[in-house]
């Protein structure tokens, strides 16, 4: 047994949705319960079965009655396991922890929660281990932690409790102090938060507060429920990693002892623990002194010793948060030009880890100084003062640091030096001949053969220092004709040539040095003599003419006059082999020519240029389309061409299906988009319920009862005999239409027209047969929603769960792809009207009712079961609730006060019937020829009931 266990929760643990397709989340749940009951069981075994809860809690739980029932279970095993098991009740704590965290327990505070609150203040609180072996250390360790994630959780639950908590800390003697300081800190930082909420909320509060004798007002105030979502997400964010104008702050006045002397108490304690701890508690108290300013910065002062010559990562990061928060109140200018030089020494390290090294120096691009310069904003990359050209210099990036290194020195270096450089009129510094000599060390590098990361390296390197030193003519000349020897030597490089060009246009607009760049390839490839290229070379170099060719700037006649060269008939030529990926090529590059505003002076050797591939290229393909080309060129205006060649090229919102077919053939990176399917990054549309009366008999009862020929036979026996040889027929009555109606979700205007709609669902069980897909026409918004009908054919009718996903068109001719939000499909879905055969009516289905109620009450039959459900209905009300969710079923009359009899049919054979007997109580009589529909008939009746009585009928 305890193999089987195993095996079933590793295979729940590495696909839930899988494992549950086998049973459901409610019997599963049933079964770790029970089996945790199970005394015989195990207590490594036990352990095991509440992972499931601690990993997956809203799965197994999906409601917050089904948490708090699990939770008041899991109590129950917690009460009942011995003292000694203290792994296990370890385990159980973190399981309640989370299910009543995940299923809103905590924040409706419900009577379990509140109950295991008060059992994890009491393990608290229990120090009688201290005389002891120390066994009962983990269990108290576990209950801290519980608490501070419930706390964490629903900031100021543990608020009235500040002085227990500060009192079990100062008893700590244990390595548990660290837990108590950690729950301490985090409590009173809450609580200090939720006064500053308060506008009346002042000193004798917070004095109030930390006495534990609270007022009944604010009492109430702190426990008046759960937070909003706006509250929640401000006071679990940090409020000193933003502006510090926008610290919500009390206003207590200079009397704050009882504060000052807590937070003394925690400091002096601080030293205790471990790094990662202290670094938790200093970023709390830090929040703490921001928001209440009568208690001074100046109780950090005895800390800073410590802390400005610590070797630790998060000890470092809290020193600078408190510099951010207090500046020149709390440092003075040499702490702050020691801890620059400190950082600047760490960066460089040789003992460091690169990862630690990349964190010092963004800690220097973003230092918080006494008194910044600037003023920019949030995330901004700026240089402190103090750091001087000669302190930044020991930075200095060389051709043997990695790449991340390289570049953030790079960067570094370059701020440091863009100040100088502007001063100094004309005459560049030495740091920025440095930062040159740098690239083009870099650059020699690759054209020697570097490797891939050192290619990009440069070329990132290339991009920030045009970023910084674009007006610098002398050196964005000389990097120009480096770049465009390098890519001569190494044509594979276009890519990144002209990225680099693309990204200095669109982030540095004022700069035309990427349209002189593309000026420079322009001419190096123009004079490139066309014997000596590859196929290879040829084909990059069409590739940056084409991006060459979409600057108006640039004139053209070069570019033409290579394309002549390329074309011109010559066994040596590249082109002779009519190889079709060159002609697609040798095509952009025409069909950016023809959109070029310098047409009308290349119109005839350009027309020269796509005669010559019309008559002499190799692949008919390309000669095809040549064709077309010059067909245009020379058949229509400049004016009409250019609109004719624009269709479909322009991004964000162009129709595809206006496209020609140049466009396509010429245009890679257009074709790849439109033969791509892409995702959306969210659902854009789903299934509502269409409520529809079923279909089968129930619309025809009143003529059917009208019907004085109907024939049916007069025995039970002989009318379940007729009814069941119809079930002889294949696939009769073995379907569920189900109607939906598809309506959109988000309102991103793309998706405001869809075309083609393929529907695909995929079973979360074996419940039901696989569903084909459906295909919807059109989804336009404003317009009325399409049916969906879907075809359910149940192997067992129980309730399940769809995954829909969808393949659409939009109006632009691309192809998404989207994920359905579930379909769930519920018990009351699977019914059907009585499928009973022609010329039956009332009387017939009457007969039928109790030929199979005598069948199904009979002690022998295995798979029927009988049931009785009872509940408060008033007279009114119970005939209202047969009219809204039976009629459909019903089988007798309507006006029969005294039994109202329901034949629910589910395919494939089962059936469930109900007598329903008007009294005080109500009974519903149940029985039906499958047991295990029971429970979802139960749970069915339960909502149906239930939501009548609030009705008030």
């Amino acid at each position: 047994m305890e193999e089987n266990w195993a095996e079933r929760i590793s295979a729940f643990s590495h696909s839930p949705s899988r494992f549950l397709s086998g049973t459901t989340a409610e019997a599963f749940l049933a079964e770790l319960l029970r089996e945790l009951r199970d005394d015989r069981a195990s207590y490594s075994v036990k352990v095991l079965l509440l992972s499931p809860l601690c990993e997956h809690p809203t799965l197994l739980c999906p409601s917050d009655s089904v948490g708090e029932e699990t939770a008041l279970e899991l109590m129950s095993v917690l009460d009942q396991c011995p003292p000694k098991s203290v792994q296990f009740r370890c385990h159980l704590l973190l399981a309640l922890t989370a299910v009543l965290v995940c299923t809103s327990c905590v924040s409706l505070r419900s009577r379990a929660f509140q109950d295991f609150l008060d059992l994890l203040l009491q393990m608290a609180q229990d120090t009688g281990d201290l005389q002891g072996d120390g066994a009962l250390r983990s269990l108290r360790a576990t209950a801290c932690d519980c608490l501070r994630e419930l706390e964490a959780c629903s900031p100021g639950l543990l608020s009235q409790r500040l002085e227990l908590l500060g009192g079990l800390r100062q008893r700590e003697t244990s390595r548990l102090h660290q837990a108590y300081v950690g729950l301490h800190a985090l409590v009173l930082r809450n609580a200090v938060y939720r006064l500053t909420q308060d506008a009346g909320a002042g000193a004798e509060h917070l004095k109030a507060l930390l006495g534990g004798h609270t007022s009944v007002a604010w009492e109430a105030e702190l426990d008046s429920g759960p937070m909003s979502d706006k509250d929640s997400s401000a006071i679990l964010s940090s409020l000193v990693l933003g502006p510090m104008g926008t610290v919500p702050t009390l206003q207590t006045g200079p009397d704050c002892k009882e504060l000052r002397s807590v937070l003394s108490s925690l400091l002096e304690e601080s030293y205790l623990l471990t790094p990662l701890c202290q670094a938790a508690l200093l970023h709390r108290l830090t929040e703490v002194v921001a928001m209440v300013p009568g208690v001074p910065p100046a109780v950090f002062r005895a800390q800073l010793l410590r802390l400005l010559g610590t070797s630790e990562v998060c000890l470092l990061h809290s020193t600078l948060l408190l510099k951010s928060a207090f500046t020149d109140s709390l440092f003075s200018a040499e702490d702050e030009a020691f801890i620059l030089q400190r950082l600047v020494v760490l960066s460089q390290h040789p003992l460091l880890s690169a990862p630690e090294k990349l964190f010092y120096t963004d800690c220097l691009l973003h230092f918080p100084e006494n008194r910044p310069i600037g003023c920019g904003g949030d995330g901004d990359e700026s240089l402190p003062v103090l750091l001087t050209p000669r302190l930044a210099s020991a930075l200095a990036p060389t051709v043997f640091n990695d790449s991340a290194t390289g570049l953030a020195r790079f960067n570094l270096l370059s701020l440091v030096y863009l100040e100088e450089a502007e001063e100094g009129e004309g005459e560049e510094s030495r740091g920025l001949a440095y930062l040159y000599q740098h690239l083009a060390a870099l650059l020699r590098v690759v054209a020697n053969g570097g490797s891939r990361q050192v290619v990009v390296t440069f070329f990132r390197a290339a991009f920030l220092f045009l970023s910084y030193f674009c007006h610098v003519e002398r050196y964005c000349r000389s990097l120009t004709e480096e770049l465009c020897e390098l890519y001569l030597r190494h044509t594979h490089l276009a890519p990144h040539v002209i990225n680099l060009a693309d990204q200095v246009q669109d982030k540095l607009a004022e700069s035309d040095w990427a349209v002189g760049f593309l000026r420079a390839l322009q001419g190096v490839i123009a004079e490139a003599p066309p014997a000596h290229l590859t196929l290879r070379d040829l084909s990059w170099h069409l590739k940056t003419l084409a991006r060459v060719a979409e600057e108006g700037e640039i004139p053209q006649h070069s570019t033409v006059r290579f394309l002549s060269s390329v074309t011109a008939p010559s066994p040596s030529s590249p082109c002779a082999g009519g190889d079709w990926r060159l002609g697609n090529s040798l095509l952009g590059v025409c069909r950016r020519l023809l959109v070029h505003p310098s047409l009308d002076s290349l119109l005839i050797p350009l027309a020269d240029v796509l005669q010559h591939l019309t008559r002499c290229y190799g692949d008919t393909d390309i000669r095809d389309h040549a064709r077309l080309y010059y067909t245009l060129l020379t058949t229509l205006s400049r004016e009409k061409l250019a609109g004719v060649l624009a269709q479909g090229s322009a991004e964000g919102g162009r129709q595809v299906k206006k496209r020609s077919l140049s466009c396509i053939m010429v245009e890679s990176e257009g074709l790849a988009s439109a033969l791509t399917i892409h995702q959306t990054e969210k659902s854009i549309f789903r299934l509502i319920e269409a409520r529809s009366e079923p279909q089968g008999e129930a619309q025809t009862d009143e003529v059917s009862d009208l019907n004085l020929n109907e024939t049916f036979p007069a025995e039970a026996n002989a009318a379940l005999e007729e009814y069941r040889a119809q079930f002889d027929v294949p696939g009769f009555a073995s379907e569920v239409t189900l109607n939906y109606q598809l309506t959109h979700i988000d309102g991103d205007s793309r998706f405001d027209q869809l075309f083609s709609i393929r529907l695909h669902f995929s079973l979360t069980d074996d419940h039901y047969e696989e569903l084909g897909d459906i295909s919807v026409p059109r989804l336009l918004r404003g317009r009325p929603s399409p049916e969906v009908r879907l075809r359910l054919k149940p192997r067992r009718p129980y309730p399940t769960t769809l995954h829909a996903s969808a393949v659409f068109t939009t109006q632009d001719g691309l192809s998404w792809f989207t994920v359905l939000p579930h379909v769930h499909v519920a018990f009351r879905q699977a019914f059907a009207p009585l499928p009973t055969p022609p010329g039956w009516g009332r009387g017939g289905r009457l007969g039928l009712f109790q030929g199979l109620w005598d069948e199904m009450s009979a002690e022998e039959q295995d798979d029927c079961a009988t049931s009785l459900l009872c509940c408060q209905l008033k007279e009114v009300a119970l005939t209202a609730l047969v009219e809204k969710h039976f009629l459909p079923y019903l089988i007798s009359d309507l006006t029969d006060e005294e039994e109202f009899k329901v034949l629910f049919f589910l395919p494939p054979r089962s059936h469930v019937l109900l007598k329903i007997r008007p009294g005080d109580p109500v009974h519903f009589n149940v029985a039906t020829d499958n047991w295990q529909l029971l429970r979802h008939l139960n749970s069915y009746l339960l909502t149906i009931t239930s939501s009548q009585e609030q009705t008030g009928l």
